[in-house]
């Protein structure tokens, strides 16, 4: 083989294993990203369907009810309410009337099943993507009343 073809072998290998690196590397970040919807925009089915997403808002006073490990809770903007089961531990600040921001999936049933509960952590913080679908769905249904 002359030194031009070893070259041109050589570079056409590189680029074929760039290539699939980049390829492995976009792949584990699609499925490792997890879109933000809020409660009004998964009752309105412009949710990710097959997909993990994340839901927030606050869970509605007096929605939680636990049996062994799942527990059952709604979360809302305001506006709209999800049905969410999780089964697992939840954080310790995870309390009725309180933020709370949600990854999983949406059953069949129309119930979100969580895979993971993240809680508020103080009297001022609530995630950023739960505090604006609140205030969205807060501007929403002040222009809807007459």
């Amino acid at each position: 083989m002359k030194p031009r073809h070893k070259r041109i072998a050589l570079i056409v290998g590189g680029l074929a294993s760039l290539a699939i690196a980049a390829g492995l590397a976009l792949n584990a970040l699609d499925s490792n990203i997890a879109m933000y919807v809020t409660p009004s925009e998964v009752a309105a089915g412009k949710s990710p369907q097959g997909k993990a997403f994340r839901i927030g808002g606050m869970v509605k006073e007096g929605s939680i009810k636990r049996q062994d490990m799942t527990v059952r809770f709604v979360v809302t903007d305001t506006v709209k309410e999800i049905p969410v089961a999780y089964t697992g531990i939840l954080p310790d600040l995870f309390r009725d009337g309180k933020g709370a921001v949600v990854q999983g999936r949406l059953g069949g049933d129309g119930v979100f099943v969580a895979t993971e509960v993240l809680a508020k952590h103080d009297e001022n913080y609530m995630p950023p993507e739960a505090q604006h679908a609140v205030e969205q769905a807060q501007r929403a249904q002040r222009t809807l009343k007459p």
